[in-house]
């Protein structure tokens, strides 16, 4: 008996699930403080959708040319090296703690000012936010697992605060009218560039989560009018949802209120559910934030060492990342060291928009290299061509859309504060190194 095969409505709400994450309850005010105008700042949204349509596409033919379990890692070593592999494998992982990390943050934003009267330091919210990984990592050690149903809350409670969101739009009385910034016509050319590049940066991580169309595979019906279809209206509605709550922020709190990072005041979230419901909806959308927050750590805490997990089987990791506790079905060293580099990047990195530009920085890596294996995949399937796969109608305009956005997004990171991309290129160099390091040693062993 065949397996049940995914049909439009279901690729499409997969997509919106994958890319509807807690970011858009932070990032707006990030991509606010980066751009020089309103103008700016829409565009940033916009366009920012517009490339992970390209990206989705992309990695769904991807996924239909070369559909094998293990990801991304079987695919750059099959199109690039296993070096490439495995330093982008090991990049993509510290990346996902660094969200992990950047999103417990936002969760410390929303509860800090409950918790604590008057101005909250970055280090007592860095704290929250350690606290917040440290008490899963504890759960997840002793075996216990959040069910399904508490994923099912986490949804609901997103889902919820964004149509509360959206909703205030419908309350004019609630606008802030504050005066227009200054025109762009008085900014040079590379000033611009620059704001809406760092913008774009916020913008492509709430729009993240697309790159797992191509775990897709042949698991569609009828996958050449399916694919595109499903992930064109997905992302549609994504960018929908995405500018009108961000046009909510801009006309509720106001274009220079959003862009200022004041210590004293809530999460952005928090500020319009207070001008609706009063101090009461301020609170209560605070802690059903921070615990959609917990929420999603302890997801992030139960995925991503089991990519550790595989990596160790194929030998990429060395073999005490297989070490499980069998009474309890924990992966004992992947966790913790996972755990260990969340609590790592918020010892280094305090501040949300540090984190924002150091997992954007090794994205820009990942996402660009991930991306081109299409070129290669092309010339190496070419047999598949006509099977029924799905192709990429826009070829090669699309896939070069994407990857040169993110070039140009990591440059920007660079322009803007050259650190992150100095740490972010010496991590990716320092892993080749050990790859090459650790297979001398494996060859000497034998």
């Amino acid at each position: 008996m065949s397996k049940p095969k995914l049909n439009l409505f279901d690729l499409t709400m997969i997509v919106i699930g994958l890319v509807i994450g807690m970011g858009i309850f932070r990032t707006s005010r990030d991509a606010a403080q980066a751009a020089l105008t309103p103008t700016i700042f829409f565009s940033a949204w916009i366009i920012g959708g517009f490339v992970a349509l390209c990206g989705a596409l992309t990695y769904a033919e991807i996924g239909s040319r070369y559909p094998v379990t293990g990801g991304y890692y079987r695919i750059f070593s099959y199109a690039y090296h296993p070096s490439i592999a495995f330093a982008i494998n090991c990049i993509i992982l510290i990346s996902n703690a660094a969200s992990l990390s950047g999103v417990a943050l936002i969760g410390s934003e929303y509860i800090a000012p409950i918790i604590f009267k008057g101005a909250v330091s970055d280090l007592i919210k860095a704290l929250i936010a350690m606290g917040a990984i440290v008490l899963f990592y504890a759960v997840n050690l002793m075996g216990l697992r959040m069910s399904s149903k508490t994923q099912n809350v986490l949804m609901i409670i997103k889902i919820g605060m964004l149509l509360i969101l959206i909703a205030a739009l419908f309350f004019p009385q609630l606008y802030t009218h504050t005066p227009s910034p200054a025109e762009m016509e008085t900014k040079s050319f590379g000033l611009i560039l620059l704001s809406f590049g760092v913008a774009l940066k916020a913008t492509s991580f709430t729009y993240g989560g697309y790159q797992q169309t191509i775990n897709f595979g042949d698991e569609i019906q009828n996958p050449t009018k399916t694919i595109p279809r499903g992930i064109v209206i997905g992302i549609i509605v994504i960018i929908t949802l995405y500018l009108l709550v961000s046009y909510s922020y801009f006309k509720i709190i106001g274009f220079e209120e959003l862009r200022t990072d004041n210590p004293n005041s809530s999460g952005i979230a928090a500020i319009i559910a207070e001008k609706m419901f009063g101090a009461t909806g301020k609170y209560i959308s605070s802690v059903l934030l921070f615990v959609a927050v917990l929420a999603y750590v302890n997801v992030l805490l139960l995925s991503n060492p089991r990519v550790m997990y595989a990596m160790s089987e194929d030998g990429i990791l060395p073999a005490s990342f297989m070490k499980r506790d069998e009474k309890k079905d924990v992966l004992t060293v992947s966790l913790t060291v996972f755990a260990a580099v969340c609590i790592i990047v918020l010892f280094f990195a305090k501040k949300f928009n540090q984190i924002l530009s150091f997992t954007i920085f090794l994205d820009s890596i990942g996402m660009a290299t991930s991306a081109a294996t299409i070129f290669i995949l092309r010339k190496r399937t070419r047999h598949l061509d006509g099977t029924g796969i799905y192709t990429i109608k826009l070829y090669p305009l699309m896939p070069l859309i994407f990857i040169a956005t993110y070039i140009f997004v990591g440059i920007m990171i660079g322009v803007d504060n050259w650190r992150y991309a100095v740490i972010g290129l010496s991590v990716f160099t320092a892993f080749l190194l050990l790859y090459f390091a650790t297979k001398k040693f494996r060859i000497q062993k034998t």
